[in-house]
């Protein structure tokens, strides 16, 4: 783990960044009720003002389309004026300055998996039965397509404040990383507070 230059600053957002398989989701949704804020999926935000799965808008429109819905999306997130967990799609944080362009009242983390264990989840490994099989798993060798884009994207994602190394870890362990990298233990009482 490693921890970044934003500590100590008031946070609204915490934005989880990383490979496919990393964990967001779970992770974000486990530390958003620890924290007692929302959690958003970015991915379900795009599909919703879409229309249609991202694999469908990556087949109709194209990537540049999709990213640029991402951005627009990712940009209203982290303006929300509530607290929220955004678990970020795969492919976010390694678009030029996503993570640098973040406001001040957001921090970033990224869940890093090798790339064995995110083909590995990818693959079925606790995923139900209805979700879709990741359009990654369609290459002829996917660990060797997995490898390649992590190498791609590992720039992008070593961006954020802070590195958690996710493979074999529970979830809340995980979780309880995050909260003491960024500070986030509940406030203690001021003294003017206790002081009547």
């Amino acid at each position: 783990m490693t921890a970044g230059h934003g500590a100590g600053r008031a946070v609204r957002t915490i934005v989880l960044v990383g490979f496919m398989g990393a964990g967001k989701t779970t992770v974000g949704r486990a530390l958003a009720a620890r924290l007692g804020w929302t959690f958003v999926d970015a991915d379900d935000v795009v599909e919703r003002r879409a229309g249609r799965t991202i694999a469908e808008l990556f087949a109709s429109e194209g990537e540049p389309v999709f990213r640029a819905l991402e951005r627009v999306v990712m940009e209203d997130l982290v303006a929300a004026p509530e607290h929220t967990v955004v678990a970020t799609g795969g492919g976010w944080a390694a678009q030029p300055s996503a993570v640098a362009a973040l406001p001040g009242t957001a921090r970033s983390v990224w869940l890093r998996v090798s790339p064995e264990v995110a083909v590995r989840r990818a693959s079925g490994e606790g995923r139900s039965h209805s979700a879709p099989v990741r359009p990654l798993l369609d290459a002829p060798d996917p660990l060797a397509r997995a490898r390649s884009l992590l190498d791609e994207r590992e720039g992008g994602y070593a961006a954020a404040e802070v590195r958690i190394e996710t493979d074999g870890r529970e979830p809340g362990d995980i979780v309880e990383e995050i909260v003491h990298a960024l500070d986030l233990h509940e406030p203690k009482p001021r003294p003017q507070d206790t002081a009547r």
